[in-house]
């Protein structure tokens, strides 16, 4: 292969790289979001804007404005008096993120980081995995049921 063709080759390979990332940041926002709603719900019966803001760090404006781009996506609904809900595709998202997390965190624990720092590790990383990747962390783990798992999010 000429040095032009390999040089178009390798632009192209990382345009994809880096377009696959972006895309895992602007919807890692999206999963961080269903996630903590989908534990309120569980834990009060709703989630209401000022205690996603507050649980996040964020201001209430951030918060609504991440919740806007939920309702848009079909991943919530929002009712007058009361609070944010899921629909069925936000409660699945947030199934899925929970369950990515629980394998990152298993994966770095199996690897020997403290359990304190897998957690807060994990949340960045869960995002950012293949499927093809966390199909080998869980091969790794010994599978679905593995005795490594501890923890629980």
């Amino acid at each position: 292969m000429s040095p032009k063709k390999q040089s178009e080759k390798n632009a192209a390979t990382e345009v994809a790289r880096f377009s696959q990332a972006r895309n895992a940041q602007s919807k890692a926002l999206l999963e961080d979001y269903t996630e903590l709603i989908d534990d309120l719900i569980r834990e009060h019966g709703e989630a209401r804007l000022i205690d996603i803001a507050r649980h996040l760090g964020v201001t209430h404006p951030t918060a609504a404005k991440a919740v806007a781009r939920l309702k848009r996506e079909g991943l919530a609904v929002s009712r007058l008096y009361r609070g944010v809900f899921l629909t069925e595709a936000g409660t699945e998202m947030a199934q899925r993120v929970r369950a990515r997390h629980r394998i990152v965190v298993d994966l770095l624990v199996a690897v020997g980081v403290p359990l304190e720092a897998a957690e807060i590790d994990a949340e960045g990383i869960e995002h950012h995995v293949s499927e093809a990747t966390l199909t080998a962390f869980k091969r790794f783990l010994g599978g679905p049921k593995s005795r490594r798992r501890i923890g629980k999010k």
